[in-house]
């Protein structure tokens, strides 16, 4: 089977060690964690994990039914990236000389529509938010050029394309259970 990036959504209640369980079914499937991202949710008392995992759809299935089986998860889902609204932010430190050398450089800042955020005489930072593969495709411009002196990106933050949070349906359902 192919690999693809699987982004996955759990929600749990906010209980120590949690993350550490949640993490522990990546390592027992030897599937390596591209990036994560822990917030709370819109729902009071739950927090939402989103996960991102190259993996084969089969394995992400086995992940994802090990993860809801934890007590203090919620809910768990995994998705494609056409099923998602998906953001990252990245900062990218520059040597200020080179950037002032070579006007080229603030061009392609440009270009990207990403924005300058402070400029002092050592670095000036940028930042962009957007896409991943947008997100890379402006490191890999600015690298060209010899100017990256640092560079970072967040974990991916998503959300369903549908009107509220699948989790919400799942509450909802739950709680006129317990009527």
């Amino acid at each position: 089977m192919e690999n693809k990036l699987y982004t996955l959504l759990v929600y749990s209640e906010n209980i120590a060690g949690i993350l550490n369980q949640i993490t522990a079914v990546f390592t027992r499937r030897q599937v390596n964690i591209e990036s994560l991202n822990v917030s709370a949710s819109s729902i009071p008392g739950v927090h939402k994990y989103t996960i991102t995992a190259w993996s084969d759809e089969d394995q992400i299935i086995k992940i994802t039914k090990q993860i809801e089986k934890k007590i203090d998860v919620v809910k768990a889902s995994y998705f494609t990236d056409d099923q998602l609204f998906i953001r990252e932010t990245a900062l990218y430190k520059l040597s200020t000389d080179l950037v002032l050398q070579n006007s080229e450089i603030s061009r392609t800042i440009r270009r990207h529509d990403a924005s300058i955020t402070e400029v002092n005489p050592t670095y000036v930072i940028v930042m962009k938010y957007g896409v991943t593969a947008d997100i890379i495709s402006l490191y890999r411009a600015l690298d060209a050029f010899g100017c990256v002196l640092q560079y970072t990106r967040s974990g991916r933050i998503a959300v369903t394309r549908g009107t509220q949070e699948q989790v919400s349906e799942f509450l909802e359902q739950r709680e006129s259970q317990n009527r």
